[in-house]
């Protein structure tokens, strides 16, 4: 089956790459360094001549409010008249989980745009909602840190290993369109300021954790349970949290 990948060099990207590839798929790697923009167009038909499917686990590269729904909107569009175009059966979107209850943020208002525009097309498809990746919580302490103090939310996460997200999409992207939404997580629920004090600590870092429910993400407010998966049914995968920091300090 032949399978393009848009954002097929980013780290979620090239691992669902290796990963069709290793089952016997045809998958394609596409992103503007590789001759393919969504948001201009260019390469796009190209690129999705013979596709059953496509996945898009792009990402806008800024995150300022109008810059990002501007990405998403048109990549979105050009990509899903392409493969309308081109008889695509199947298209697959990595977003976040909690989107719709944090449009505060510019950047969840966007992620939005993008699930509706899937939504309204004819093109069957399957949106994955994954929780925040353990790879991200460098960043996430690096925007959140104030001298030497850390502030973070105490609201819940259930982070996930890059890896285990990409081999969540491998098992979506083969398998029927679900005409819906799923949620990805990792097996672990802990409060924000754990989940980065954790690392932290790992790292002897001597920057403080400190709590403070006001302190935003992306430009919001978080309440308890705003990053964890809404139902009983979320995709569990097996990564926990600590094994990845002991492995990553190897």
């Amino acid at each position: 089956m032949k399978i393009v990948v848009i954002g097929g060099n980013g780290l979620i990207g090239k691992q669902l790459v290796e990963n069709l590839r290793s089952n016997g798929h045809e998958a394609v790697a596409a992103s503007p360094s590789l001759g393919v923009n969504t948001v201009t167009g260019e390469g796009l038909a190209k690129a999705l001549i013979g596709a059953q499917v496509v996945v898009d686990v792009s990402n806008s590269p800024s995150f300022e409010d109008k810059a990002v729904l501007e990405f998403f909107e048109t990549s979105t569009q050009n990509l899903l008249a392409a493969e309308a175009a081109a008889g695509v059966g199947h298209h697959v979107a990595l977003s976040v989980v909690g989107t719709d209850g944090l449009l505060q943020s510019g950047y969840f208002r966007a992620k939005m745009a993008q699930e509706k525009l899937i939504q309204a097309s004819k093109v069957p498809y399957t949106i994955v909602r994954a929780t925040q990746f353990f790879e991200f919580v460098s960043s996430i302490a690096y925007v959140s840190t104030e001298g030497e103090t850390v502030r973070l939310p105490s609201a819940l996460v259930q982070p996930i290993a890059s890896k285990d997200v990409a081999a969540a999409l491998n098992d979506y992207t083969v398998g029927t369109p679900v005409n819906g939404i799923v949620e990805v997580a990792g097996p672990d629920q802990m409060g924000f300021d754990t989940f980065v004090g954790s690392f932290l600590s790992a790292q002897k870092d001597n920057r403080r954790v400190v709590v403070d429910d006001k302190a935003p993400y992306f430009g919001t407010e978080l309440n308890k349970h705003s990053l964890v998966p809404a139902g009983s049914e979320a995709y569990i995968t097996s990564t926990h949290f600590n094994d990845w920091l002991s492995q990553s300090q190897g």
